[in-house]
């Protein structure tokens, strides 16, 4: 069968490799359907790993499949089913995760795609506990991007941040794929919304998908605009994934005791930050990193009540992933990438 596999830093390869082995007890053979990209994909590509690995390296954190047959003991999945893959490999037995706490599970292995080998495969073995199922309504590519594109806004924006009906957030890069989700989530549920974009294009897009204000931060200081829009008072929730370029505006861009809510540093890992203003204006920073598999779950639900829809920018074969990377790497999308495998 064919994988999609990172041979060293900026070299993929499709190759052929052994099928998995029929499902031991606990597993589920999965006929893998669509990968959506993410940054993370860009991360391993470019050599960033944080973690040891061994190259070469089957890519793709973030999968939709099919079950193609079910190990012993497995209940709940049946041959032909669509699931939605979580792709960190926990322990399933730490108390963490037997609270449902997935993304702080004591003893997990790593990140699919990233430390261990991921999803662009045709087939895959995998524990059943690790797989969502999707609601009729969802398809693969619904299913695909469950469980980082929408499941880390979901995380982000209820679990953490606590947002609520009314409050005005600042999203940064609304044209990346959880900007496209944390636009919608936070339109649906009466949210004022702000968003970040790089250009005339993508801010005719982000307005067309719901956002209230859009700013084009090659143009303006988006912090500036931000005050002005809130009367000098700030917003209540600012998601953050950029990072170190947009850290002190997001911080200025804040109310008194608004919240922060940080996923990523695409733009740098280290910053600097004004202790005084932290204190005396109350402000919250939370962390956030992945999602709970309850998140994929409603995540889910709300697509197939039409809630949210995912967007995607282009969908890409094994033959152009490479070119589908670099354009991730210079922000030249809007959406998701997603790969079809199956």
């Amino acid at each position: 069968m064919r994988a999609l596999q990172l041979i060293e830093d900026r070299r993929l390869e499709t190759v052929d490799v052994a099928p998995p082995p029929p499902p031991g007890l606990g597993e589920v053979t999965l006929s893998v359907k669509a990968v959506a990209l993410n940054h993370i994909d860009v991360w391993g590509w470019r050599g960033m790993a944080f973690a040891k690995r061994k190259l070469p390296l089957t890519i793709g954190a973030e999968a939709s499949g099919e079950v193609e047959a079910v190990g012993p003991g497995v209940s709940g999945l049946a041959p032909g089913q669509l699931v939605s893959i979580y792709g960190a490999r926990t322990c399933g037995l730490c108390r963490p995760c037997s609270e449902g706490r997935d993304n702080l599970c004591e003893h997990v292995s790593g990140v699919h795609g990233f430390h261990l080998d991921g999803f662009a495969q045709e087939k895959i073995n995998l524990p059943a506990r690790l797989l969502v199922p999707a609601p009729p309504g969802v398809d693969a590519v619904g299913a695909a991007v469950a469980p980082v594109t929408f499941g880390t806004v979901e995380h982000m924006l209820f679990d953490n941040a606590r947002l609520q009906p009314g409050e005005t957030i600042l999203v940064h890069a609304g044209g990346s794929g959880i900007g496209t989700a944390a636009i919608q989530l936070a339109r649906k549920m009466g949210c004022t919304v702000i968003t970040t974009v790089g250009s005339a294009d993508k801010m005719a897009k982000a307005a067309a998908l719901g956002a209230d204000h859009v700013i084009n931060y090659r143009e303006d200081r988006f912090e500036g605009v931000v005050r002005k829009l809130t009367r000098k008072k700030g917003v209540d929730v600012v998601f953050e994934h950029v990072g170190a370029d947009t850290w002190a505006g997001s911080m200025l861009s804040l109310k008194r005791g608004g919240r922060l809510v940080i996923c990523g540093s695409t733009s740098g890992v280290s910053t600097s930050m004004n202790l005084m203003q932290l204190f005396q204006q109350q402000l919250k920073i939370l962390g956030s990193f992945g999602c709970r598999m309850e998140n994929m779950a409603n995540a889910m639900q709300k697509m197939a009540a039409g809630l949210v829809t995912p967007v995607i920018d282009t969908e890409v074969d094994f033959t152009s992933i490479g070119d589908a990377l670099k354009r991730m790497e210079s922000r030249d999308v809007f959406g998701k990438i997603i790969l079809r495998v199956g």
